[in-house]
């Protein structure tokens, strides 16, 4: 388990595996300061176009995210959808949209500069 408003660090990432500090492994991943989970795509209706929701995210900001990095896969082929940009700026929240590896060191950053960062993070395509 993570401390309270503490993201989890990524410990690896390969294709279909990502294991996370305290938490354990996943195929895709909602992290966020108090923790994380399994990324159900079933729970939004997600798909790899148009990608990322709004409501994808909302979980990361309800959890009290300040930065928020979204990855697109090690193939670059999971989007976000433009409504999700749109949210994302509107609320002045920071966030990077990355392949998968080059996300995972970004995030990992972060964290260990003590931010308070979510993310969503996709271990396929």
């Amino acid at each position: 388990m993570t401390e309270k408003n503490q993201s989890p660090r990524i410990l690896k990432a390969k294709w279909g595996k990502l294991e996370v500090a305290g938490l354990g492994a996943f195929r895709d991943a909602k992290l966020h300061p108090n923790g994380g989970r399994i990324w159900d795509w079933r729970e939004t209706d997600t798909h790899h176009v148009p990608g990322i929701q709004p409501s994808d995210i909302q979980e990361l900001l309800d959890q009290g995210s300040e930065f928020i990095v979204l990855t697109r896969g090690f193939k670059l082929v999971l989007q976000t959808h433009p409504d999700t940009v749109k949210k994302l700026k509107e609320l002045s929240i920071p966030f990077v949209i990355e392949e998968t590896s080059k996300a995972v060191l970004t995030y990992n950053k972060l964290v260990s500069q003590g931010m308070a960062v979510g993310g969503l993070f996709h271990s396929t395509c």
